[in-house]
């Protein structure tokens, strides 16, 4: 029996002494009178025994009282029981001694009635009272119905002995009776216990719960709140809740202003129609909350759920879809949206043909800056082009990132295309001051295209497009200027992509081809180097000029195909050229992140059998600092297998010395403008040999471009320390099937340099 169970039933054996007590010395009372009628001493002793019994039960009593057993001491509970059984074992035979008595040895009617009588009443009292426990019944009842039954039989006739057999039935049925009262009250006892676990976890429920909970009966009013929906109500001055009809108590708070009406409204129509639903209320100080109702048998449930939190976030997670996490600004996705809706809203009103304005900013040679300076300054770079940009743009346009180093204006009411330059003006002019950041200080330039149109007449990508062209043209007419947009861009753009088309299939068919230009040794006039040189010849357009088709490749990542190509074409062809002269080839900054520039050239020597030192790379100074790293690695392999370095183009780029003393070059290429007119100026002369000279100290091989008459040649021969020279005075670029004839007439002395201008 659970523990429970057991201390319940001890307790009720032990209530009511009062009761026991009255009951005890009543009948001492009525054994005294028949007692007295009989003149019988035992009946006396009968008398005083119930006295005694009665005085010692409800000390008993009391002192159970006092210990105060906990609910599930079954121990204790057990104790009190055995004292239970022995007081009741007592009772029962002062009570069958009684009836014995009376009826055997007295054998006074009264006395036998008396006693037979309150021993019945007693009996029933016994089992009303321990009835819980089956061992204390049955030891009681058969220590009363036992001698009670002997006295009947000892009289001998026939009905005493069936009165006898009858108690017997007695006793069997007060046993059943103790028993379905024990499980009454046990089921009274469980259905109590459950009921205040019930009500401690509604109670421990409501108090605990997160959100506000009201209950509603069914004519509307609140009938329960808990303690956070007290809280909730106060806070919008609602200070009474319980018994108030909930349509008064949110009515108040809609026509004072403290929430939304209409959400009230919704909230009430919900409620009023016994539905589920939700309702969204905002309340002051900018909280949320969620109103969850649940309806029953025409009773309602609200539950006040405060989503503050979630709506902050999902505002932040709106927020950062639509913006550019580093500058806060509009991202691409957001500002189309923004622009379009302007666009569309200015259609719909019919508002008069002004135009809007779209320009794109672009900051000049940001990689350069994340190169030299880290990402970390160019992420604050990008950050203070922005401010800058804000401070600058008027209040109703619209700002945004494109991504990169790349920003996007867009204006809905521009007067004309001169207010538009004006604005791109202001621009530029915006950043003539420098910018510090991280302790440094950088002056920085944008180039900007700019594109107007009539607010009905174009969509935003198209106004994209066409910024975008200006802004290319921008860049390719020195940077650090606006463009605005003209047809002929367009006709240029869609020329260029027809050139791109065709380069694609034109390097897919194998239609590039190789023009070769010497370098001669200054002293000698001997072919040591032909500089390798892809030729397009377009089947339509005719030749295509290496400038133009060159950047399409890099643009469209064609120009690691073209350089694998080129590599191996050139060390095939110079592998049938005098052993004493070697091969030059360019390669560009593509081609040291979109290739395996090491491996291809290996690959290259290998099938062409062609010696490593005859083999001669060309880099830029601009390819070197793009992809510092990877080329200082892959120029370090190729020069450790013997293959000649050379710095292309020197002095057009950055000129820093230092990567000269970084980079594993052997050979410095003079630009062609340094050459130009060191014929006529002194000072562009001191110039040249000035460079030509720091070359010889690094030892570095020095190597004039650009050179076209044999007076330029001269004045280089006798005042600077050049050692080679390439240019059109000795020839132009000539096809595959000429230069071996070429390089053997001037290794062999046989042509002289105006015949080879004439026939190049």
């Amino acid at each position: 029996m659970p523990a429970l169970d057991y201390v319940s039933i001890i307790r009720s054996v032990y209530r009511d002494r009062y009761a026991m007590l009255a009951a005890a010395w009543g009948t001492a009372l009525a054994a005294a009178l028949s007692a007295y009628k009989s003149q019988s001493l035992p009946l006396f002793a009968i008398a005083l025994a119930f006295i005694i019994m009665g005085v010692l039960r409800y000390a008993d009593s009391r002192a159970f009282q006092r210990a105060d057993i906990g609910s599930d001491d079954a121990e204790a509970a057990e104790h009190w029981e055995n004292r239970a059984v022995v007081s009741g074992a007592l009772t029962g035979i002062v009570y069958g001694s009684w009836c014995f008595i009376s009826m055997v040895v007295v054998r006074d009617p009264f006395a036998a009635l008396t006693s037979a009588t309150l021993t019945t009443a007693a009996m029933v009292g016994l089992v009303a009272r321990n009835f819980g426990l089956d061992r204390l019944v049955t030891i009681q009842m058969v220590l009363v119905i036992l001698p009670l039954s002997i006295g009947y039989a000892m009289h001998g006739d026939i009905y005493h002995i069936v009165l006898a057999l009858l108690l017997g039935i007695m006793l069997a049925s007060f046993r059943k009776l103790a028993a379905d009262t024990r499980s009454i009250l046990l089921s009274a006892v469980h259905g109590r216990v459950e009921a205040s676990r019930l009500a401690a976890e509604l109670d421990m429920a409501m108090t605990t719960l997160e959100h506000g909970l009201c209950m509603l009966d069914e004519r509307g009013v609140i009938s329960v709140a808990n303690e956070r929906a007290v809280r909730l109500f106060n806070l919008m001055g609602q200070s009474d809740l319980l018994g108030q009809p909930v349509s008064a108590v949110l009515g108040t708070l809609g026509d004072s202003g403290v929430l939304p009406r209409t959400a009230v409204d919704r909230l009430l129509d919900v409620i009023g129609k016994h539905t589920s639903g939700k309702v969204l209320l905002c309340l002051p100080a900018g909280r949320y909350y969620e109103v969850s109702v649940s309806s029953r048998l025409e009773r309602s449930v609200l539950l006040f759920e405060d989503i503050s939190e979630r709506i902050a976030s999902e505002e932040r997670i709106n927020f950062m879809a639509r913006h550019d996490t580093l500058t806060a600004l509009p991202n691409r996705t957001y500002f189309g949206e923004l622009a379009t809706e302007d666009m569309e809203a200015r259609r719909f009103a019919g508002a008069r043909p002004r135009l809007v304005s779209l320009m794109i900013i672009d900051i000049d040679d940001f990689k350069h800056v994340n190169d030299t300076f880290g990402h970390i300054v160019g992420d604050e770079l990008l950050m203070q082009v922005a401010n800058r940009l804000r401070q600058t743009v008027p209040a109703e346009a619209v700002l945004a990132r494109l991504g990169g180093d790349e920003f996007v204006i867009y204006r809905g009411a521009v007067g004309d295309a001169a207010q538009a330059q004006a604005d791109a003006a202001a621009i530029l002019s915006a950043f003539s001051e420098p910018f510090r950041l991280e302790g440094l200080t950088l002056s920085v330039t944008v180039s900007v295209g700019l594109t107007t149109s009539a607010i009905a007449t174009e969509a935003l990508d198209d106004l994209m497009t066409k910024a975008d062209l200006a802004l290319y043209s921008a860049k390719g007419d020195g940077k650090a200027r606006s463009q605005l947009f003209h047809a002929q861009m367009d006709i240029d753009y869609h020329y260029r992509q027809r050139l791109k088309a065709d380069l694609r299939d034109a390097v897919r068919d194998g239609a590039l081809s190789l023009s070769f230009q010497p370098l001669l040794d200054i002293a000698t006039r001997k072919v040591v180097t032909c500089e390798a040189l892809a030729r397009w010849n377009h089947p339509e357009l005719g030749p295509i000029p290496p400038s133009t088709f060159i950047p399409l490749a890099e643009e469209m990542g064609l120009i690691s195909t073209i350089t694998s190509w080129v590599v191996g074409h050139a060390t095939e062809q110079c592998s049938h050229w005098p052993g004493d002269v070697g091969v030059a080839v360019n390669i560009s900054a593509r081609d040291f992140r979109g290739s395996d520039l090491g491996s291809l050239v290996e690959e290259a020597l290998a099938r062409s059998g062609l010696d490593p030192a005859r083999l001669e790379i060309e880099v830029t100074e601009t390819a070197v600092i793009e992809e510092r790293e990877i080329a200082h690695r892959v120029l370090s392999d190729l020069a450790a297998k013997g293959i000649a370095i050379a710095l292309d183009d020197f002095g057009t780029g950055y000129s820093s010395l230092s990567y000269l003393n970084a980079l594993p070059f052997t050979k410095l290429k003079i630009d062609r403008s340094f050459v130009a007119d060191i014929a006529s100026n002194p000072r562009s002369l001191r110039l040249l040999a000035n460079v030509a000279r720091l070359g010889r100290d690094l030892d570095l091989t020095v190597i004039a471009e650009g050179v076209e008459t044999e007076e330029q040649l001269n004045t280089m021969l006798a005042h600077t320390e050049i050692q080679q020279v390439q240019g059109y005075f000795f020839s132009r670029p000539l096809p595959e099937r000429d230069i071996g004839e070429l390089i053997g007439r001037l290794n062999a002395g046989q042509a002289t340099p105006q015949a080879n201008l004439r026939h190049g």
